[in-house]
């Protein structure tokens, strides 16, 4: 089943269920992707609806810290909560063993030896490994081998 789809069957439960909090976040979610939809005029694939989604995690996370900073725990506690309704459609995260299989195959598909080659290697890594680890984390490892 398609991830928009997944999103829409999980909407209409959440409404019967009168789960506000969950109802709310897959309606963002939903409109950010429509809105993504229109806006560049095509139909989004899963990849790209999992891009949406990443982008939104990564905002409430954001936004979760500078709650904590300033002090107000209520308003970062509705941004965890919105995160954990997210990652529920996200896929499984890839293990640490299973990350750095990923990276060594793309290096070497790539033939890469050294740091003018990390757009390659990110390039070919993105797809399979988009909205199932961090981004900046899995380009530190990359750095880190080619640098070695």
């Amino acid at each position: 089943m398609a991830l928009i789809e997944e999103l829409k069957n999980a909407q209409k439960d959440a409404m019967r269920a009168k789960d506000k909090v969950r109802l709310g976040t897959i309606r963002m979610a939903v409109a950010a992707i429509r809105q993504r939809e229109i806006d560049e005029q095509i139909t989004l694939s899963d990849a790209d609806v999992l891009a949406v989604l990443t982008k939104m995690i990564k905002q409430r996370q954001d936004a979760a810290k500078q709650y904590d900073d300033a002090g107000r725990e209520d308003l970062a506690a509705t941004e965890r909560a919105e995160i954990s309704v997210i990652e529920s459609f996200m896929p499984q995260p890839l293990t640490d063993a299973e990350l750095d299989a990923l990276i060594d195959e793309a290096m070497t598909q790539t033939g890469a030896s050294g740091m003018q080659d990390m757009g390659k290697v990110m390039g070919q890594l993105k797809p399979n490994v988009q909205g199932r680890t961090d981004m900046g984390a899995l380009s530190g490892k990359i750095k880190a081998r080619l640098n070695s």
